[in-house]
């Protein structure tokens, strides 16, 4: 699967049609779809449908499910996505903590790793963690897929087949597009450093690097986070997000990728003009719309993280808002006591700074208020429809953060009036490793054309 250059020759495959195809494959499960109904939910054409099942299952992408009665005629086959066909690393890099996975197509973890990590201990020392747990997930999960003869003592990424590059998430401020850092909350010396660049010069595959807020909401977006709200929340509206964003999503996410060290993301995003240009008239909107539906595009939530830090990751119509310069959802840093207690970025009376201090005097309900206070403030001024709460402090107190942040929200709701009720307050799904999984799909979701945001 991967090309001369190391670039993976999947990702040239890609136009937004065949992304449509894939997600569907994806969704249905191992129970699987048949051609028509694939036809029917993207707005193509039985030929168009027919010719992009037949390069999937001609690239192992796709494959044959059984057979399914229809209401005339011979059973209707259908097909399935192949898990193994692909995979991708995703890397987090907490303040003291590196967390690692590897994650098939479906996004089921196949092998991980977790160990101590200083992120001021310098650039070497980290990159060196992070080429160490790689390898070390390559030679475990896929190390049986390298022929005898081309095993390469410290190679193993490289010379894995299916490995389609690595996710690296962590603590912004950062530029995602440029894969540059820039002052990471107490961890200054990391100020224009192009991290991209240098694991991608030493571990010779495609890397993504992008807040780890952002990787986990992500990562829950793909799969189906806040798709229930934003069905009830809005109807027309909602499904109309989401054909906006199933429409940038495989566009921009097979740009994105190309940008980032894949030779072949260049020739997808071409592709993806031939063929969506030529299918344009057939599909017209349908294709966008069903097919958001059908991958739980729809709705829109803010997912707050809690651990060694504070931030958000905000989801709109299915895709990730990181605003023009990767800096929104830094949640963490809104001041809401002026002249209140100073906070490592610098400034006083951040939310962040006031919430560890309570979780760190063990009052846990003071600590769930001022969060609540601020997924209010949140609330009021993007009109989300979900709040989902994750990272270690709240998973070590679940069931306190949850109570709590939902009852400053409930508070608001009756203030308010009206008849929709309070902002619904979760538990994120995924617990401690939703960062890392998430950053595993920032090489993944682009295949289904979810990968990129506003």
């Amino acid at each position: 699967m991967r090309g001369a250059a190391g670039g993976a020759n999947l990702l040239a495959l890609r136009s937004h049609n065949t992304a449509l195809v894939l997600d569907l494959l994806r969704t249905a499960g191992g129970a699987g779809i048949s051609r028509l109904e694939l036809a029917e939910r993207t707005g193509l054409t039985p030929q168009a449908v027919s010719k992009i099942t037949a390069r999937l299952r001609g690239e192992g992408l796709a494959a044959e499910a059984g057979r399914r009665a229809s209401t005339g005629g011979k059973p209707r086959t259908v097909l399935r996505l192949v898990p193994g066909a692909g995979h991708a690393l995703g890397v987090h890099l907490d303040r003291d903590e590196l967390r690692a996975v590897l994650v098939d197509l479906d996004g089921t973890v196949v092998a991980e790793r977790r160990a101590p990590l200083d992120l001021g201990a310098g650039a070497e020392t980290v990159l060196e963690m992070v080429a160490r747990a790689a390898e070390e997930l390559a030679e475990e999960g896929l190390g049986h897929l390298v022929a005898e003869g081309a095993r390469v003592p410290g190679a193993a990424l490289a010379a894995a087949p299916t490995l389609l590059g690595l996710g690296v998430a962590l603590p912004g401020p950062l530029d995602h597009v440029r894969g540059v850092l820039h002052r990471i909350t107490g961890f200054p010396g990391w100020d224009g450093y192009p991290l991209r660049e240098a694991l991608e010069r030493r571990l010779g595959v495609p890397v993504v690097v992008d807040k780890d807020t952002n990787a986990a909401a992500l990562g829950l977006a793909v799969g189906g986070a806040g798709a229930e709200e934003g069905s009830k929340a809005g109807g027309e509206e909602g499904s109309g997000a989401g054909v906006e964003a199933g429409g940038a999503g495989g566009e921009r996410g097979s740009g994105a990728v190309g940008e980032r060290g894949s030779g072949a993301g260049g020739e997808r995003g071409s592709g993806a003009g031939v063929e969506a240009g030529g299918a344009g008239g057939q599909r017209g909107s349908g294709a966008g719309g069903e097919a958001a539906g059908a991958g739980a595009r729809g709705g829109s939530f803010a997912y707050l993280h809690l651990g060694t830090g504070l931030g958000a990751g905000l989801v709109f119509g299915g895709g990730v808002h990181r605003g023009a310069r990767t800096g929104a959802g830094e949640f963490g840093h809104q001041v809401v006591q002026l002249d209140g207690p100073p906070c490592t970025c610098g400034a006083r009376g951040c939310i962040e700074a006031l919430c560890l201090a309570a979780v760190a005097r063990g009052d846990l309900a003071e600590a769930a208020r001022v969060l609540g206070t601020g997924a209010a403030n949140l609330a009021g001024l993007l009109d989300i429809d979900l709040v989902l709460l994750g990272g270690r402090t709240v998973a070590a107190a679940p069931e306190a953060f949850v109570h709590g942040v939902g009852a400053v929200l409930d508070a608001r709701a009756r203030r308010e009036g009206g008849h929709d009720g309070p902002v619904p307050v979760r538990l994120a799904p995924a617990g401690t490793r939703g960062v890392a999984e998430g950053a595993a799909q920032l090489l993944l979701a682009p295949l289904f054309g979810r990968g990129e945001g506003g």
